[in-house]
C-alpha cells in the first residue's frame, strides 16, 4: 500500500503547482493542523492576510480524508469566502494534489434546504400568496413574474440552487418555491424525494472529501437531533471570530402578535374556524400586552405577559393536535406539504412560547440559559413590538455537540484580543485552563501532552472526563512588515466622542488626511447615520468623490472605489470585514471611533453583568472584547497585499488616553505608531505623490 506523502511535502506540491512561494507561516499553520488532527487536540490559529491560510488547512484537510476515508467538514461564514473555495481553491488544489495522494481529491458545496428549490412545493401549488394589505399592487405585480419566472427555471436548472439564478429574485419570490428543513416532509414522505434539489445535493455530499458548509448549517447540525451534515471527525472552522454571532442568531427566536396572525394563515382551511378565532385572539391579547411595555430587556414576566403566553401556548398546541399527523392515509402530496407546513409554523411558536414562559425559574440572572428583550420596530407606516429570547451563552453548546464531537481548527485574520487567544476561546466553550501553550513552536515536534490525557489505540487524545477540552493556540504571523508598511494614528487632541453630531474639529480632521492622501480613502463609521453625516459634511469641503454605503450595492461601491485612486468609500459594519482593494486606492483608512457595542444591547448587556456576577470584569470581558475584534478587522482593510502602504488614523482620543486603550491596541497588528498629525499627513502626501496606473 502506498503512504500517504507528509502534509509539508503535500503543501509544496501544492504551492510549487499552483505557482506560488514557500512562505513560513503557511507551513507553521499547515504543521500545526496536521498535529492537531493527529492528536485530537483542538487549535485556534490566527494567520494574518497573504500568509495563505485556506492553503494551510485543506491540505492537511484533504490528507486526512484521503488517508482515513472519513469527510472534512470546512465551516465559513461569508458567501464570498464559500464561493472562493467551491469556484477557486478547491479545484486548483485538487488537480495539484492528484499526483502526490494518487486521486484527485473531490469536494462539495453544502447549502440549508431554503436555498433550493423544493419541486413538491412548486408542483402542488401551495405557495403562500402575500397578505394584500402588507404589500401594494406593485409589489404583488413583481412577485408573481419572479414566481412565473422560478418556475419555468425549474425545468431548466441541474441544481436548483438559488445562487445559480441569473438574475436572482427577491426573499419573498423565492420563500414561494422554496421550504425550511422543518417545513420539508422528508425523503420517505415525497413523491419527489428522488428529484429533490436538496437531496441530490446532500447525496453527493455524503459522498466526498471535503464539504464547504456555513456556521449557520453547523448550528443547525451540532443543535438538531438529526444529523445534516455526513459523518465527520474534523471541523475547519474559517472566519472563526464570526463563529458567536452566527450561533447566537441561529439560536435566537421570536414572538409578535403578527407572526401568530401568519401561523393562523399558514394554517388554512387546516383548522376549523373557532380554532382559528381562538389562536388570533391569543394573539390579539399578546400583542396588546406587548405594545405597552417598554423597548428593553426582561428581569422577570411583565404582569399579564405569563397569562397570555400561557393562553398562547394552548391554543397553539390544540391547533397542532387538531391538524394531525403530516401524512393522513389516502391525502395527497399537496394536502401532506400544506400539513407540513403548518405543523412547522405551530410547533416553533409553541416551542418559543414555551422557552419564555421557562426563562425565568432560575432565580439568579447570570445563570439564567436565556436572555430576553422587547423591541418596538418599524414595519411600514407602524410600529410592532416583538420579543425576542437569545441564549446568554453558546459556550457550552459549542463545546458539548461540536469539540466532543470533532477535532475543530479555528482561524481567522484575527483571533487574538488583548495579546492572546483566551477571550475568543472562552466564548467558544474552551477554558484557558484545557490550553497547551505553543509559545510559537512547531506543534509536530513538542513533548506529548499532559499526564492527564490518556492516548488512545488510534493515536489520539482521550481527556479524562473531568478534563476541559484540550486546545492550543497559534499566531502563524504575516508576511507584511508592519512597522514599515502602515502607521496606526491616534488623533489624541480630538474631542471625545459624543453621542450627538460628529465634532467640527473631526470633520476637519478628517477632511485633512483625505486631502493629503489625495483620496484614497475608507470610512469606517459606528452607525449609518455617522457614515452619512460624515460623507455630507466631507463632500461640501473637498473635491474628491465621496461614495457612501446605501447609495449602491456594496459590492458596486468597492468595485468603484477599487476602479478610481481619488475616490472615498464611506460606510459601516460591513465595510469593516468585506472590503479587499489592494493597491493604491485604499491608502488611508479612517476609524471614526472606538467600536463599542450599543450600551442599549439588550444581549450583551446581559453577557456583561453574568460577567461580573462571576467576579470577572465584564467590559473588557464583552464590550472591550467586541471593540478588539472589530478594530482589528477594520485596521486589516489597509494592508492587502506586501505591496502595500498607508495609514490607519483613528479619529477617537481614548484609544490614547483611556485605561483601555493598550488593552485596545494590543488586539492591532504591530504598525508604527504616533498621535502627530503634521506627521502622518506628511507621509500621505509622500505616498500620494508616487506615481500609480
Amino acid at each position: 500500500m502506498t503512504s500517504t506523502p507528509p502534509v509539508t511535502a503535500l503543501l509544496d506540491a501544492a504551492v510549487t503547482a499552483l505557482g506560488g512561494r514557500r512562505r513560513d507561516g503557511q507551513v507553521r499553520m499547515a504543521s500545526a493542523v496536521a498535529h492537531a488532527i493527529d492528536t485530537g487536540e483542538h487549535l485556534a490559529v490566527q494567520a494574518g492576510t497573504g500568509t495563505g491560510k485556506s492553503l494551510a488547512y485543506l491540505v492537511p484537510a484533504i490528507r486526512h480524508a484521503v488517508e482515513s476515508g472519513r469527510t472534512v467538514v470546512v465551516s465559513t461564514a461569508t458567501i464570498a469566502l464559500q464561493r472562493q473555495l467551491i469556484e477557486r481553491d478547491l479545484p486548483r488544489l485538487a488537480g495539484a494534489l492528484a499526483g502526490p495522494l494518487h486521486r484527485e481529491p473531490t469536494f462539495a458545496i453544502l447549502k440549508g434546504r431554503g436555498n433550493y428549490l423544493c419541486l413538491n412545493k412548486i408542483h402542488s401549488g401551495t405557495a403562500e400568496e402575500p397578505a394584500t394589505e402588507l404589500f401594494d399592487a406593485f409589489e404583488l405585480s413583481r412577485t408573481g413574474r419572479e414566481v412565473t419566472r422560478l418556475r419555468e427555471w425549474t425545468s431548466e436548472t441541474e441544481t436548483g440552487d438559488r445562487d445559480d439564478l441569473s438574475p436572482g429574485v427577491s426573499d419573498r419570490s423565492w420563500r414561494q418555491v422554496s421550504v425550511t428543513a422543518r417545513e420539508c416532509l422528508g425523503a420517505a414522505n415525497c413523491s419527489y424525494s428522488e428529484d429533490c434539489f436538496a437531496e441530490r445535493s446532500r447525496r453527493a455530499a455524503g459522498k466526498v472529501d471535503v464539504i464547504v458548509t456555513n456556521h449557520a448549517l453547523l448550528a443547525i447540525d451540532a443543535m438538531s437531533p438529526a444529523s445534516i451534515l455526513p459523518e465527520h471527525d474534523v471541523v475547519m472552522i474559517d472566519e472563526a471570530h464570526e463563529l458567536v454571532d452566527r450561533i447566537t442568531s441561529v439560536s435566537t427566536a421570536e414572538l409578535s402578535g403578527p407572526g401568530i396572525t401568519l401561523v393562523a394563515r399558514r394554517c388554512g382551511k387546516l383548522l376549523d374556524e373557532e380554532t382559528t378565532d381562538a389562536l388570533l385572539g391569543a394573539g390579539e391579547n399578546l400583542d396588546a400586552v406587548l405594545s405597552e411595555l417598554p423597548g428593553r430587556e426582561w428581569t422577570r414576566l411583565p404582569s399579564g405577559m405569563a397569562e397570555a403566553l400561557a393562553s398562547l401556548r394552548d391554543r397553539l398546541w390544540l391547533a397542532r393536535n387538531e391538524i394531525g399527523p403530516v401524512r393522513m392515509p389516502g391525502a395527497s402530496d399537496d394536502s401532506a406539504a400544506a400539513r407540513s407546513a403548518a405543523l412547522t409554523s405551530l410547533e416553533e411558536t409553541h416551542d418559543t412560547v414555551v422557552r419564555l414562559l421557562g426563562a425565568f425559574d432560575t432565580p439568579d440572572p447570570a445563570k439564567r440559559h436565556d436572555v430576553v428583550w422587547v423591541a418596538h420596530e418599524k414595519a411600514g407606516n407602524d410600529t410592532r413590538a416583538v420579543v425576542r429570547i437569545a441564549p446568554l451563552s453558546v459556550g457550552g453548546l459549542l463545546r458539548a455537540s461540536l469539540f466532543a464531537n470533532s477535532t475543530v481548527i479555528l482561524t481567522s485574520a484575527t483571533l487574538t484580543v488583548g495579546g492572546n487567544f483566551d477571550a475568543l476561546a472562552a466564548t467558544w466553550g474552551l477554558p484557558a485552563a484545557g490550553r497547551r501553550d505553543t509559545d510559537g513552536a512547531d506543534p509536530a515536534t513538542e513533548r506529548p501532552p499532559a499526564p492527564e490525557i490518556e492516548a488512545t489505540a488510534v493515536g489520539k487524545a482521550a481527556p479524562r472526563d473531568n478534563a476541559p477540552p484540550r486546545w492550543s493556540g497559534l499566531d502563524a504571523g504575516s508576511p507584511f512588515d508592519y512597522p514599515k508598511a502602515a502607521i496606526l494614528y491616534v488623533a489624541r487632541h480630538l474631542p471625545r466622542p459624543g453621542r450627538d453630531a460628529i465634532a467640527e474639529q473631526t470633520l476637519d480632521e478628517l477632511a485633512q488626511l483625505m486631502a493629503a492622501a489625495d483620496g484614497r480613502t475608507l470610512g469606517l463609521f459606528s452607525s449609518m447615520r455617522a457614515a452619512r453625516e460624515a460623507a455630507e459634511a466631507i463632500r461640501e469641503r473637498s473635491d474628491h468623490p465621496v461614495l457612501c454605503q446605501g447609495d449602491d450595492t456594496t459590492s458596486a461601491l468597492v468595485r468603484r472605489f477599487a476602479e478610481d485612486p481619488q475616490t472615498c468609500l464611506f460606510g459601516t459594519l460591513s465595510l469593516w470585514q468585506g472590503v479587499d482593494v489592494p493597491g493604491p486606492s485604499c491608502s488611508l483608512v479612517v476609524i471614526d471611533r472606538i467600536p463599542f457595542p450599543r450600551p442599549d444591547d439588550p444581549l450583551l448587556t446581559a453577557r456583561q453583568r453574568a460577567v461580573e456576577a462571576r467576579g470577572g470584569n465584564g467590559f473588557l470581558t464583552v464590550a472591550a472584547n467586541h471593540a478588539a475584534l472589530l478594530l482589528a478587522q477594520g485596521a486589516g482593510r489597509l494592508l492587502r497585499s506586501t505591496d502595500d502602504r498607508g495609514v490607519v488614523a483613528v479619529l477617537d482620543s481614548r484609544l490614547a488616553t483611556a485605561g483601555y486603550g493598550g488593552y485596545l491596541l494590543a488586539s492591532l497588528p504591530p504598525f508604527w505608531r504616533t498621535t502627530d498629525g503634521d506627521l502622518v499627513r506628511s507621509a500621505l502626501g509622500r505616498l500620494a505623490a508616487i506615481p500609480y496606473g
